[in-house]
């Protein structure tokens, strides 16, 4: 079940045309028609909204359309109706990839059953939310490097940002995100005219960036052994460069295990951040960073000074 009954929406959500159907609701359509059928109240978009649905023997009907009960459902995974059928929310071209229920409303999503985004302690919504604060966006021209499911765009978009440019590499990923009701729509007449999503590696589409054009970023890089190219110190030379002076990074790590790891990853991202320019400092489980510390802007005081 859910655990919190509901979150503060996007500023601009994905406006379902099919139902989305999980392991929970699935077993309370079941238990109803066990029951004898009659109204069942329930979500049908992942915790967003509540609805109520007609419960029958053979189907269940809800805003005037019958939908049949799955034969089966399986956990972690997130259904759609395709107009035949309900398929899982997941494609496979090189990689599994699909969305992923979770006991918060909000969804994750795995690439070959590697999550994605934090989910244990907080809604990836929630803590998309704490994050993008750091950056403090109103106002500001932000620059998303790796979407995802759009989290951090939505909470840009709902802080006032007065553009958000957001890149991520995998069409399925992007698939996903037309599915989600949780992610910012991105096209069609109902997406926000501050919000651009650009299919593309950032790491080599940020060299076509212009200087100076960016107040504030944002960098949630799948993990260095995936991705080394987006922790490189190239790359942070080039976040630096877009930057305007005194501009905002959040670097999301993570808190990789360093016993068994062998690598204090948080710690290289600051030195690497600190090399291009950035004054760093370490938060929870990533790097806030001010564009114009210099390499001699440590951590410690002269680092917290700059973040100020």
């Amino acid at each position: 079940m859910i655990r919190r009954p509901f979150l503060r929406l996007p500023a601009r959500m994905n406006t379902l045309q099919t139902p989305l159907l999980t392991l929970a609701v699935h077993e309370a359509l079941l238990k109803a028609r066990s029951a004898g059928g009659g109204t069942l109240e329930c979500s049908l978009d992942l915790g967003l909204s509540r609805v109520s649905v007609d419960v029958g023997e053979d189907a269940w009907r809800c805003d005037g359309r019958d939908f049949p009960f799955m034969a089966a459902c399986k956990e972690r995974t997130v259904y759609w109706w395709t107009g035949a059928g309900f398929e899982p929310v997941s494609r496979y071209s090189g990689s599994l990839i699909k969305l992923v229920p979770t006991d918060w409303g909000p969804p994750t999503f795995e690439i070959d059953g590697i999550k994605m985004l934090p989910t244990a302690q907080v809604s990836p919504y929630a803590d998309a939310e704490r994050k993008v604060g750091l950056i403090q966006p109103a106002g500001k021209a932000i620059l998303d490097t790796c979407g995802g499911l759009g989290y951090f765009a939505a909470w840009c978009l709902r802080g006032g940002a007065r553009q958000v440019a957001s890149f991520e590499k995998n069409p399925d990923v992007i698939w996903l995100r037309t599915l989600n009701p949780w992610s910012p729509t991105h096209s069609g007449a109902d997406a926000n005219p501050a919000f651009s999503l650009t299919n593309a590696d950032v790491s080599e589409q940020i060299a076509t960036l212009p200087s100076a054009s960016f107040d504030a970023a944002l960098h949630d890089p799948p993990r260095f052994g995936i991705a080394g190219e987006l922790y490189s110190q190239a790359f942070y030379d080039q976040l630096a460069r877009v930057l305007r002076p005194r501009g905002r990074l959040f670097h999301y790590t993570g808190s990789p295990n360093k016993l068994t790891s062998g690598r204090d990853v948080p710690r290289e991202v600051a030195n690497r951040l600190q090399k291009a320019g950035f004054a760093t400092q370490l938060e929870g489980d990533g790097v806030l960073a001010v564009k114009g510390g210099g390499p001699s802007a440590r951590r410690g005081q002269a680092g917290l000074r700059a973040l100020r």
